[in-house]
């Protein structure tokens, strides 16, 4: 009996400090943490529905989708209509939705970098060469060597500022560091936005390279604003990452896009990225979270254009 008493009381005590956290944090302040945001109501049941428990394991076997548990028809179902809309939000062709937070999405990209590269320079076990926004200038934790870049790379080279505007891209400067260090790999991508990145500029210029490096957009804080911001694979990025539950009002998961379809030159990358999500990263993705990214995937596309005049216009009044 004291046990069920002692069980009765601590539940009763977190109940009740989660409501009053809930009505806290939801009514009576505002939230300014802006990699933060509050999904609707009907999001947030469908992450608590039956799947939330379930495993739907799958890899791509001889060309076709293997899943290795049974009664996943469903969840295969809504894991392809997942895959479709967020295809629609960005205009891509591929999009890889297992991925249950930005920053794995980042590692499974490095990971599948050193595989493909490693096929056509003997083996190697780390990139050469990486460029990306300095983590003092606004960049984000997971493109950097003590984050998910952790062992991934031999030398990274930090974008240079201007002197004037330290959160803006030096691109004459750019150019000639591309030139001089030839990465294999340059990300795109902050947790302070406040300019576009430079996509389309890199991608001229580094077209005729005979050693082509890989364009990434790390786009997790700025997702919800895709084509209002910025259009990275359209003009020129190579792999879109992003997380879905900070500007993009969604749970919290991770996205990989692109354009690497059967015909892109890429294509073998493509195959590594899947084949690092799974069963490289994920087991269980989280299949609750995956049916709230399909309604919110719904809503952002239904509401884009009203949606992400109302964030630009909150954002410029804040400032």
């Amino acid at each position: 009996m004291t046990n069920k008493m002692n069980l009765l009381d601590k539940t009763t005590n977190l109940v009740n400090r989660v409501v009053a956290n809930n009505i806290w944090r939801q009514r009576e302040c505002f939230n300014l943490i802006p990699s933060e945001n509050t999904p609707t109501l009907l999001v947030k049941m469908l992450e608590i529905s039956d799947p939330a428990g379930r495993y739907a394991e799958h890899r791509t076997m001889k060309g076709e989708e293997i899943y290795f548990y049974q009664g996943t028809d469903f969840i295969r179902e809504i894991e392809e209509k997942t895959r479709k809309e967020i295809c629609e939000y960005v205009g891509c062709s591929e999009a890889e939705v297992r991925a249950i937070s930005g920053q794995m999405t980042n590692r499974v990209v490095f990971d599948a970098m050193i595989r493909f590269l490693s096929r056509e320079k003997n083996n190697i076990k780390t990139m050469k060469c990486v460029m990306n926004n300095a983590l003092t200038m606004g960049g984000h934790l997971s493109s950097q060597p003590m984050g998910a870049l952790f062992n991934c790379v031999d030398k990274v080279v930090n974008f240079p500022v201007m002197k004037d505007n330290p959160y803006k891209i030096d691109t004459a400067r750019l150019a000639e560091l591309i030139t001089d260090n030839k990465p294999d790999l340059i990300i795109f991508g902050k947790s302070m936005f406040i300019y576009p990145e430079p996509v389309k500029f890199v991608a001229d210029i580094t077209r005729e390279m005979t050693e082509k490096p890989v364009l990434m957009y790390d786009m997790a804080h700025t997702f919800g604003l895709y084509g209002e911001f910025q259009r990275p694979l359209q003009e020129g990025a190579d792999i879109l990452t992003a997380s879905t539950h900070k500007t993009f009002a969604g749970p919290q998961r991770g996205i990989i896009c692109s354009n690497m379809d059967k015909e892109h030159p890429y294509r073998k990358l493509w195959l590594d990225i899947k084949n690092r999500v799974f069963p490289g990263f994920t087991s269980n993705h989280h299949l609750g979270t995956l049916l709230g990214l399909l309604e919110a995937s719904y809503e952002m596309n239904a509401f884009k254009k009203e949606y992400q005049k109302e964030v630009r216009t909150n954002a410029k009044s804040f400032a």
